[in-house]
């Protein structure tokens, strides 16, 4: 998931470099919405591998 958020990051930035503004911001605003999902998901993995007794590595 991490990969898709990079993958609209750099379709937002080469967008952006062209001076596709609104290409830009939709990517831009799907990666950072991926982004934030795979943080969360990231946060919850690893709350939930604490919680089963094992410490994060």
């Amino acid at each position: 998931m991490l990969g898709w958020a990079v993958t609209f990051l750099v379709i937002a930035l080469i967008a952006a470099l062209f001076g596709f503004g609104g290409i830009a911001s939709a990517s831009a605003g799907i990666a950072q919405i991926i982004f934030f999902v795979f943080i969360a998901l990231f946060v919850i993995a690893m709350i939930a591998r604490a919680i089963r007794g094992r410490p994060p590595v």
